[in-house]
């Protein structure tokens, strides 16, 4: 296929070339992949600049989006792409190949930089979703850092650089100039922008809060290195339609979620500011669990408790396949895939097989989760619904699924249903992914109102 590239494509393109270290936050669906292939091609064959590049990116994206992107563009395909994937001996024969770009999975980058240490080989380093590269403290962006001075080009992707706030730009800003522009410590950055928020009774603070005036403040710092773009801008895009579909517990599984959430609250501490995050966290997932219709024991075997979830699913999936629509389901715990694949005929999103059956229209229902195909996948040719049988409060990883669908080579308005069991955490869930950035906030207060009003109820 002949590329034409839209004027905001050239002006990308231009400044990775341009630009030795450089941020390209583009809303997806506007092309990053091809925008990167082309500049990388023109430095390695018109301008000698680059010797080898290295991609590292999700996994599934790693395994098929990379290879099937540069196979598409007639000017790209003279790149020579190797899957840096596998078992140790399959990546140390990978890297023997001769290739122009190397392409790794981000759970694999520290292998890697141990493989090589001082002897890095890769002039240019492309992070697809960098913001995978949020946490100061992660192995991978540590292990990355450490090859600054080794790497003369780096090229950050994504559509969602601060999913949980503008302290997720820290880490990503310093791979780019190495705390020149933020400060080169993340407790600096944090205590020149944001307040405390919130603190325990010993005087620990939980939270951050921006300070006024500090977003613009950071924006402006990183302006000469990044380029932000939203596809509303740019290309005209179907709607986005969300659905909302009610389902009501049955009066067993009502008392099943109300007899576990009181037991599990009764097992929390009683000064509210003491109840932690990962408690908290284990709290809802155990309620999302049973809202979903099957909760885990403590030998990990899951047990079912109801199938409202599953009705309203297959009512849902028939009436989309007498129109003649393919439907695209994620799905939260592995119990949800394990009763759904029981329930209806489908195919599980596993494989480049499984992308191309969606895609010819050969697949009624998909089943994927959406932290493996939240990113890169392209899979707008094959339909514009898509189900959400269980929830997630992670907004970057809802936005990012939606936009498997909902994205440029789109058709038709991408409707979104969202099934939601009455009274329980999946309607927390949803309002929470209404807050966005301060989605993870939001679940932690709603649960603390709730476990307030229940043990208020428990003393009447």
């Amino acid at each position: 296929m002949r590329y034409e590239p839209h004027a905001y494509q050239i002006h990308c393109i231009n400044r990775i070339i341009e630009t030795p270290k450089v941020g390209l936050f583009l809303d997806m669906g506007l092309g990053k992949s091809v925008i990167t292939l082309t500049a990388i091609k023109e430095l390695r064959y018109e301008r000698f600049a680059v010797g080898k590049a290295l991609i590292i990116a999700p996994k599934k994206v790693a395994e098929s989006t990379w290879t099937t992107e540069k196979d598409k563009w007639d000017h790209t395909r003279i790149l020579r792409v190797s899957q840096v994937l596998g078992s140790e001996k399959q990546r140390i024969e990978a890297l023997k190949a001769h290739a122009d770009i190397y392409v790794i999975n981000r759970e694999n980058v520290t292998w890697l930089v141990n493989l090589y240490k001082n002897a890095w080989p890769f002039d240019m380093v492309v992070v697809d979703e960098s913001s995978s590269f949020k946490s100061h403290t992660a192995k991978r962006f540590k292990s990355l850092a450490a090859e600054f001075n080794h790497i003369q080009r780096m090229v950050l992707l994504t559509g969602t650089p601060s999913p949980n706030g503008m302290m997720d730009l820290w880490s990503q800003i310093y791979l780019l100039d190495k705390g020149e522009r933020l400060e080169n410590r993340f407790t600096k950055f944090r205590e020149r922008y944001f307040d405390p928020a919130t603190r325990g009774r010993d005087g620990t603070v939980f939270t951050y809060a921006i300070k006024q005036g500090s977003e613009t403040a950071i924006l402006e710092k990183i302006s000469d290195i990044c380029v932000s773009m939203k596809k509303e801008d740019y290309i005209d895009l179907p709607d986005l339609i969300e659905d909302e579909i009610p389902v009501v517990l049955d009066e067993k599984a009502r008392k099943a979620y109300l007899e576990l959430e009181k037991r599990m609250i009764l097992e929390l501490p009683e000064d509210e500011s003491e109840i932690s995050v990962t408690s908290a966290a284990a709290l809802s997932n155990k309620l999302l669990q049973l809202s979903n219709g099957a909760v885990y024991d403590e030998d990990h075997t899951w047990h079912n408790v109801h199938d409202c979830k599953i009705d309203a699913l297959l009512e849902l999936l028939e009436g989309l396949r007498e129109r003649g629509k393919q439907a695209l389901v994620f799905y939260n715990f592995q119990h949800d895939k394990e009763r759904i694949r029981e329930a209806v005929e489908c195919k599980t999103l596993e494989n480049d097989a499984d992308i191309a059956s969606w895609n010819e229209h050969k697949c009624p229902v998909l089943l994927a989760h959406p932290a493996s195909a939240a990113y890169g996948l392209n899979l707008q040719a094959g339909g514009n619904h898509i189900i959400w049988f269980g929830l997630t409060w992670n907004y970057e990883q809802y936005v990012q699924a939606n936009a498997r669908l909902h994205r440029q080579g789109q058709t038709d308005k991408v409707i979104v249903h969202l099934l939601s069991c009455k009274n329980t955490r999946d309607e927390a869930v949803l309002e929470a992914l209404k807050h966005k950035d301060n989605a993870q906030q939001y679940v932690m207060d709603s649960l603390k109102a709730r476990i307030r009003m229940i043990k208020e109820g428990m003393k009447r």
